[in-house]
């Protein structure tokens, strides 16, 4: 009698537990007449419609008007430096794309305005300068990169700058929960959206513990993402099966580097963010 009552605390315990991790995923439900109106009716360029190939870098203005110019809507990426300018940028760090080993957050608007992205003539745009590319053609999806803490000036300022473009379409979307929990409190009206793939086949420098928070989306309970953005090679993965399956969130995929597998995703009315290809 004794050990089934401890396997019967146990399969409670388990239960709870499984309970608890469902709930912690939660997000909003998709949308019943679509994703948000014009925001589901495009594909995301990854970083712009880049091919270094042809003279055109990643997150550059010419790879930006392009996309908006070829009906795409487009993916970029936010950094803020160190004199508070809202910098469009992949990597925090500048060595990759321009060949200068400094971080973006410690270096000022002189020394980015005098690089160029890999080896063209193209400079690292700043957002102001990219935002006005997109009015009145196709939406933007904003991922904003913290760093030391930053997260609520670059949220702040990223939204503050957006006012001015009330003609924009955008989401914003972003790796730290904090960004989307500042969204909810301060611009629920914004769409918002949480990024996140399988940390631990992923290089990165979080500790393990934080590596299954953000793995596993759990703090959705606190941002209630209006949709999920994870990394296409993890699809598999248990946390966003179970997280589509039982919240229905709207879900994009990144990075699709193929027409095949848009038109998967698009079966199960996901939605992409491409690269390499020109998505139909």
């Amino acid at each position: 009698m004794g050990v089934l009552k401890f396997f019967l605390i146990l399969d409670l315990i388990g239960i709870l537990l499984a309970g608890l991790y469902l709930l912690s995923m939660m997000t909003k439900r998709r949308p019943k007449m679509g994703f948000y109106g014009k925001l589901g009716d495009y594909d995301y360029a990854h970083r712009g419609l880049h091919a270094i190939a042809a003279g055109i870098p990643e997150n550059s203005l010419r790879a930006f008007r392009l996309a908006a110019n070829n009906g795409y809507g487009a993916e970029l990426d936010v950094h803020l430096s160190r004199d508070g300018r809202l910098v469009v940028m992949h990597d925090e760090n500048l060595k990759r794309t321009t060949g200068v080993n400094a971080k973006i957050s410690a270096v000022t608007t002189q020394v980015l305005n005098q690089l160029s992205l890999e080896g063209t003539k193209e400079k690292i745009p700043y957002l102001e300068e990219v935002l006005p590319l997109f009015v009145g053609k196709t939406p933007l999806l904003i991922e904003l990169k913290t760093d030391n803490n930053n997260h609520v000036e670059l949220t702040r300022k990223v939204t503050n700058l957006l006012k001015q473009y009330p003609d924009l379409d955008f989401m914003i979307e972003s790796f730290d929960p904090r960004v989307l929990r500042w969204l909810k409190k301060n611009r629920p009206e914004i769409i918002r959206g949480q990024l996140s793939c399988d940390f631990f086949h992923t290089p990165n420098e979080l500790k393990k513990p934080t590596q299954f928070l953000l793995g596993n989306m759990m703090f959705n309970f606190l941002t209630k993402p209006d949709f999920i953005a994870y990394q296409y090679e993890d699809r598999d993965c248990l946390a966003p099966g179970l997280c589509k399956k039982i919240w229905r969130p709207q879900m994009f995929y990144w990075v699709v580097r193929s027409q095949e597998d848009a038109n998967r995703l698009a079966e199960d009315d996901d939605m992409i963010i491409f690269e390499g290809f020109a998505a139909k």
